[in-house]
């Protein structure tokens, strides 16, 4: 199920809310787990014994880490939580790539296994190692109730894409936690938001690359079209469904983690990894970087970590040998950064900022690549090589009809709209008509969104597959 779907706005989260609002805090979190397996099980109910297998799994190694702590026996019970959750993932994200690549490399043609790759997997699997991984290390203590554990792995609003929320960062607030009408305002206003910036801007832009997916008049211009729309779908798509879970969140009572934070103003691959998907970047630097050195070693070996964490932040995205590259391509951009471009770009921020957004808008036309030889063939068509024309009259339809989207989508990855409200808002004149404008502004958001949604099919969630 889909947060931006008429069944969850209309049928789904009012009748959970309702429920949810009346029933006693002592069973707020049983009431949620029902809810997030019923949500979680509505298009593939078999993939619910997976993650319930995977959280008994959890929950029980997690009393064995804290039983046997100071023993073998904890750091024993770890790794089976490890393999197990691991185990789990590799097979069903990652088998028929192993398997097909050996084929590919021996020649022996091996059947790929008939498997569908459950939604959320990377998603869940991640906070189940981070809960594992911090009683380990006796940064939390197991928790003994399997359904608070369970409440938290399976938390409808960040289930599907995230953002990634620790269990340290949630714990104090399974116990307890405070509905008020500020947090449920703040959760509406997030979640209409974000579900305007997922359907309204992230859709819009989806069937531009669409549309230039379907001709065979593509030229230089509408390859750069389709590279920077694509660039910015992805980050409304996803932070769009970001913001939606984070507002869910709020409504709940729960305060989730920022996950975007303007990428897009970065002044290098350094600071733009510290702006996007900062949830997934800040697991992967506690849990994977950390444990290797960090950058506490020899430059060598410094390299070497990096390398590996993006490696590995590659792969986490797609079990394709795209990802592999657009994760060792982000590597090499940050090694070079450590080396000698940070520096320059301290004096010379307008070149860093250039430099950022003409190699993200690379990186994403390799992220969105149906395979190697089809991001090699746009990234030379962007660049004039196979004789392709400069411009054709379908190229210029096509900017023109979403000349204003571009626009809207440009500004929007910015902090000018957030600046020029505050601005507004400390001038008390403005300050009244804007609070009095904003619920009328959340509501029509939602209602024009929702006729997108009945009017039209296009609604693709890109991080569905991971």
């Amino acid at each position: 199920m889909l947060f931006s779907s008429i069944p969850f706005l209309y049928y789904f989260l009012p009748v959970f809310l309702l429920l949810y609002y009346i029933v006693p805090k002592k069973i707020k979190n049983p009431v949620l787990l029902l809810a997030s397996l019923v949500f979680y099980g509505w298009g593939e109910p078999s993939f619910v014994f997976l993650m319930v297998l995977s959280i008994l799994s959890g929950y029980l190694f997690g009393l064995g880490i804290e039983k046997f702590r100071g023993k073998k026996g904890s750091k024993v019970c770890m790794i089976l939580a490890l393999v197990v959750s691991f185990g789990l993932l590799a097979y069903f994200k990652y088998a028929n790539f192993f398997i097909s690549n050996f084929s590919i490399a021996t020649g022996i043609a091996v059947p790929l296994l008939k498997v569908v790759l459950p939604i959320g997997i990377s998603f869940y699997t991640f906070q189940m190692v981070s809960y594992i991984l911090d009683v380990y290390w006796d940064k939390v203590p197991a928790q003994k109730n399997f359904i608070t554990l369970a409440t938290y792995i399976v938390m409808f609003p960040q289930l599907i894409a995230g953002p990634i929320v620790r269990y340290t960062d949630v714990e104090a607030q399974l116990k307890e936690r405070s509905i008020t009408f500020d947090k449920i305002a703040y959760g509406i206003r997030r979640f209409a938001l974000g579900m305007g910036k997922k359907i309204l801007i992230a859709n819009v832009l989806g069937e531009f690359a669409a549309a230039f997916h379907a001709t065979d008049e593509k030229s230089v211009l509408f390859y750069w079209g389709y590279a920077i729309a694509v660039s910015l779908q992805i980050y409304f798509d996803f932070s769009g469904y970001s913001d939606m879970a984070i507002g869910l969140g709020s409504m709940l009572g729960f305060t989730f983690v920022e996950n975007f934070n303007y990428p897009y103003i970065s002044a290098s691959a350094t600071e733009f990894w510290r702006r996007w998907h900062m949830s997934l970047g800040s697991w992967f630097r506690d849990y994977v970087y950390i444990p290797l050195g960090g950058s506490r070693c020899s430059k060598v070996r410094h390299y070497f970590n990096i390398f590996v964490v993006w490696m590995f932040t590659g792969f986490w995205h797609g079990a394709e040998w795209t990802f592999i590259v657009w994760g060792l391509y982000f590597g090499i951009l940050l090694v070079l950064e450590k080396t000698f471009l940070l520096k320059w770009f301290e004096k010379y921020k307008i070149i860093g900022h250039v430099y950022l957004l003409f190699f993200v808008i690379i990186s994403f036309v390799i992220f969105d690549a149906n395979g190697l030889g089809a991001a090699g063939t746009h990234l030379a068509s962007m660049f004039g090589f196979g004789g392709i024309p400069l411009s054709t009259g379908v190229t210029l339809y096509y900017l023109k009809s979403y000349l204003v989207m571009f626009l809207i989508a440009i500004i929007g990855a910015t902090p000018l709209p957030k600046l020029l409200v505050e601005k507004a808002m400390a001038k008390p004149a403005f300050s009244k008509a804007i609070q009095i404008a904003a619920p009328v502004i959340m509501v029509l958001l939602i209602l024009v969104s929702t006729a997108y949604l009945v009017d039209g099919s296009f609604n693709p969630f890109l991080y569905f597959r991971f």
